[in-house]
Parts: structure tokens; C-alpha cells; sequence
């Protein structure tokens, strides 16, 4: 699965890139604004697929001036399911929070964190997670969460999850040392525990 081009797994045409910039915002573009946006396309090629989705209405086209400014119907019985493969990233963050809830031990800590978090994700790429797992808990408990996590966020995406575990004592006493935390300070998406916790632990550190 390719989060930045999501209508990819469906249709791997210029259609599902116009549609996932539609979705994205309530807010309308003409087609010299969609270029510009997506570059990799002719404008000639992003004006015939917006003409195209105008016709099946789930577009609609407004005249502004000289030009035609272009907005998803969300009124129209495909846009609910157009917005929601264009959240698809939303959507696993959302599922990995819910799983991590139900875990009998819970991670002190959880975070997205490299291609997924910085928006440069491709089909190939794995999803990084981080885990911080309390000091004392059942290792072995533990880590069948963990396979079970693994396995479920491939199924969900057909990506391979890559999982990096700390323990709460690992983060406090070498937390300010481990660059991959720092680059999670910074840029990770939080799906369990509370991120100002991991801040708290690396600042204190540096102090």
C-alpha cells in the first residue's frame, strides 16, 4: 500500500490521484492548481479526468472567470468511500490505536514513526512502529502482542511492520542517546500512551 498515492490500491491511474487531492479538503481547484500539486501529470491529461468525473458526477465543476474550479460531490453515493481510501493513513492509525487498547499489557508508549510519519511512504516501503513496554511485564505475553500486531498491520496493508521495542528503562536512562527516539520526538504519530511522557523522559535527560 502506497499512503501518498492512497486510491492506488484500487486504481493505479491519474483518476485516483485528482480524486485523493479532492478529498482531502473541502476546497476547490482549478487545473492548473491540480498540476501543480501533482507535477508528475500533463494539465491536458488532469483537464480529461476531471471532465470525465464531472460527467459521472461525483466531481462538480464551477466556472470562475475563465476557468472551471473543481470540488468533490460529497453528496454524490461513491464519495464516502472516495474519502475514505484517500484517509487511509487515518484509518491504520486509528486500528493501532484500538488493538493496542485491548492488549493485556499495555505499552507505556506507542508511535508511527519513519517513511509512514514523514508522508514519503511507497508500496515497498515497512511500517516503522516503536513500542515501550514496562519494566517487570511478561516478556513472553509480550511479545505474542507483538507478533499478533505485526502480522495484523501486514494484513491490513500488505506492508511488513517493522516493530522497535524499548523498555521504560531503556527510554530513561539512554532515551537522549538513541537518535530513533529523538527522530520520534520530533516526527512520530502517538498511538498509545501520551507523547509529552516521551518527551518528558529525553528532555530530562539532556538537562
Amino acid at each position: 500500500m502506497d499512503f501518498e498515492r492512497p486510491l492506488e490500491t484500487v486504481t493505479p491511474t491519474l483518476d485516483g490521484d485528482v480524486l485523493a487531492v479532492l478529498a482531502g479538503v473541502e476546497s476547490a481547484f482549478t487545473t492548473g492548481r491540480l498540476h501543480r500539486l501533482l507535477g508528475r501529470y500533463s494539465e491536458e491529461g488532469i483537464r480529461k479526468v476531471l471532465q470525465r468525473l464531472v460527467r459521472q458526477g461525483v466531481v462538480n465543476a464551477d466556472r470562475v472567470g475563465n476557468a472551471f474550479a473543481y470540488e468533490l460531490n460529497r453528496e454524490h453515493l461513491a464519495a464516502e468511500h472516495v474519502i475514505g481510501l484517500a484517509n487511509l493513513r487515518g484509518q491504520l492509525l486509528q486500528r493501532l490505536e484500538s488493538a493496542l487498547e485491548l492488549w493485556k499489557i499495555q505499552p507505556k508508549y506507542g508511535a508511527v514513526f519513519g517513511s509512514v510519519a514523514r508522508g514519503s511512504m511507497t508500496a515497498e516501503s515497512d511500517i516503522d512502529l516503536v513500542l515501550v513496554r514496562l519494566d517487570g511485564a511478561d516478556e513472553d505475553r509480550w511479545a505474542l502482542q507483538v507478533d499478533g500486531l505485526a502480522a495484523d498491520v501486514s494484513r491490513w496493508t500488505g506492508n511488513d511492520a517493522r516493530i522497535l521495542e524499548f523498555t521504560v528503562a531503556e527510554v530513561v536512562s539512554r532515551g537522549r542517546d538513541e537518535p530513533v527516539l529523538n527522530d520520534i520526538l520530533r516526527e512520530g504519530l502517538t498511538v498509545a500512551g501520551r507523547h509529552a511522557w516521551l518527551a518528558g523522559q529525553i528532555r530530562k535527560r539532556k538537562s
